[in-house]
């Protein structure tokens, strides 16, 4: 059991352990009148991880670990500890796995895009409609190399990736890197971790996006023997932030081949005669210093949230969002429309704690999302809106044509904004609304952001002063 007894199966026990984890560790949500349901962008942060990192940096000396004094020894053993922590939290063999710490996941990704072996008739890239903007940037390494980049559609109205096309391209003759996400950032649908073991045994290397599924489900690399992923621990525990990792087998990334090199990741260089030769993983992956301060953060950061109990977040998140998926259907406009459209599954079946939808006026039109932003934050509601970096769901919730979106992409329409293209595109808004309960949560913010919607959007659109333009997307 953990240490909050929130492992629990009896979900009033269970109810009550979370309670008293919000009042001990993130009291100030309500001491500040806060509403927080972002934690797909982040998790807030534990009071008692905030008190080991101000204990830990105070009462001892750390230095850059690049050298043997006392100080830099002291940096080696704790940032090493913290790799072998979470390869234990992942289930990872150290033979086969090691963990390289990154800035974040997007760095995570784009050290195995950069080193990948990419080319022309060999080296294929994998990608499926459903992935966050840092994996699908892994194309153009794949375009500059002249590799073929194959894309894996979406099928049905749950947004959910069509299992044949997984099937009948990784069968097909092609092999390369395939890369896809363990739960979709946009809706919170969670793709079949089967296809990992599907695509090795196919000669496919496998790039998991492990950064929004592994705040509410565990994973076993043992069990699912991915040869990259992703991770972003502060979405697990709220801190530090700016400490992702790379998660690799050790034959897999010792394929790779960096096109660059910086201090840490060589053992020996020379100047003159223009030759060096890299370190072994994992130094040869982390350019210049590691964060030898926050690093050793996801060591305690682990020890806290296994003490909550994975299984008991699990459970807490999803009964968490099988209230939001019940309450929403039941609002209503005076004249019976419907207040909420949810893009994605409307149970909890298949899902993590992400949902996205759209507010509706009385006549079934898509409120503007800024709109949505601009009463949340009056309200001290904290969600996410726009298109939440994965450009490729929200462009099937909204159902584009790809015809449109490649003439778009010509620049053959006459505005360079945003707020152009979209009109362009002839879309009623720039992106959705994403709510996404956690560890943090208990069952009367889920009430409270339920009934704000009504209270704000049922009897009409709220209406005072101008939005100001949409700046990315």
């Amino acid at each position: 059991m953990g240490e909050n007894g929130t492992d629990a199966g009896d979900d009033g026990t269970r109810a009550a352990a979370f309670a008293r984890l919000r009042a001990e560790e993130f009291g100030y949500l309500d001491e500040t009148g806060q509403i927080y349901l972002d934690h797909t962008g982040t998790a807030p942060v534990p009071r008692s991880l905030a008190r080991a990192q101000a204990a830990r940096l105070s009462g001892a000396v750390f230095g850059n670990p690049h050298t043997e004094s006392p100080a830099s020894a002291a940096s080696t053993d704790l940032v090493e500890a913290a790799r072998l922590r979470v390869l234990r939290f992942l289930d990872a063999d150290p033979a086969e796995y090691t963990v390289v710490f990154t800035a974040n996941a997007s760095q995570a990704v784009k050290l195995v895009a950069e080193a990948y072996p990419f080319r022309r008739g060999r080296g294929a890239l994998l990608l499926t409609q459903d992935n966050h903007n840092s994996v699908n940037g892994v194309r153009e390494f794949a375009r500059a190399a002249r590799a073929t980049v194959g894309l894996v559609p979406f099928a049905g109205d749950e947004l959910r990736l069509s299992e044949p096309a997984v099937r009948r391209v990784l069968a097909g003759r092609r092999r390369g890197l395939f890369c896809y996400p363990a739960q979709s950032n946009f809706t919170g649908v969670r793709h079949p971790l089967e296809w990992v073991a599907r695509a090795r045994a196919a000669g496919w290397h496998t790039l998991l996006d492990a950064a929004a599924y592994l705040p509410t489900a565990p994973l076993s690399l043992r069990r699912v023997p991915a040869d990259f992923v992703v991770a972003s621990w502060y979405k697990v525990f709220g801190y530090p932030s700016g400490v992702g990792s790379l998660v690799a087998r050790r034959d897999a990334l010792a394929a790779l081949r960096r096109p660059w090199f910086a201090g840490g990741t060589i053992q020996v260089v020379s100047a003159q005669a223009h030759w060096h030769r890299m370190a072994q993983p994992p130094a040869a992956f982390e350019d210049g210093t590691p964060d030898f301060h926050a690093v050793p953060q996801i060591g305690t950061g682990l020890d806290w949230y296994d003490g909550v109990g994975a299984d008991a977040v699990a459970g807490h998140v999803a009964g968490l969002t099988a209230r939001l998926l019940a309450a929403l259907p039941a609002l209503r406009h005076p004249a019976g429309g419907p207040l909420v459209r949810v893009y994605g599954p409307r149970g909890t079946e298949g899902r993590g704690g992400t949902v996205a939808l759209n507010v509706l006026d009385g006549r079934g039109r898509v409120v503007d999302e800024r709109i949505v932003a601009r009463e949340c934050a009056a309200a001290g509601i904290s969600v996410r809106t726009g298109c939440f970096c994965n450009p490729g769901a929200g462009e099937e919730a909204f159902a584009i044509a790809p015809r449109l979106l490649r003439r778009t992409g010509t620049g053959r329409w006459p505005a360079e904004t945003i707020d152009g293209y979209i009109t362009r595109l002839g879309l009623p808004s720039g992106g959705a609304v994403r709510v996404s309960p956690g560890i943090a949560n208990v069952a009367a913010d889920i009430d409270r952001f339920v009934a704000f919607l009504h209270a704000t959007f049922a009897a009409g659109t709220p209406v005072r002063g101008t939005l100001a333009p949409r700046l990315t997307c």
